[in-house]
């Protein structure tokens, strides 16, 4: 390389100094471009954030839905459950007392 190639413009102060102000805006403009996209991902992500949490306390709404009428059914089974026992329990004493009256049942014919 020749040195009159290789300092090009060196020895023009003003080349020089128009040079490093070009230099100096691109990075700049780089830099707020950076920030710029930057911005907008951080939006973006803040949007998603918020949908999602959005979409969190609907499912966990829907699920303590699912979860009280599960316990509401529940014990309606179990009332339903207590209740059939006792009915058999009060048929079986009916039943008892008509073959003790000579009453044959449908089993015994």
């Amino acid at each position: 390389m020749t040195p009159l190639l290789y300092n090009c413009g060196g020895d023009d102060l003003e080349l020089k100094e128009e040079m490093e102000k070009q230099f100096v805006d691109l990075v700049t403009e780089e830099l707020k471009l950076q920030e710029a996209v930057a911005d907008e991902h951080s939006r973006h992500m803040n949007a998603t954030l918020l949908e999602a949490k959005r979409v969190a306390s609907q499912y966990q709404k829907e699920a303590e839905k699912c979860n009280a009428a599960t316990e509401i059914c529940e014990s309606a089974r179990e009332r339903a459950e207590a209740l059939l026992i006792k009915e058999r329990k009060i048929t079986s004493l009916w039943e008892k007392r008509a073959r003790q009256s000579g009453w044959e049942g449908e089993a015994n014919t």
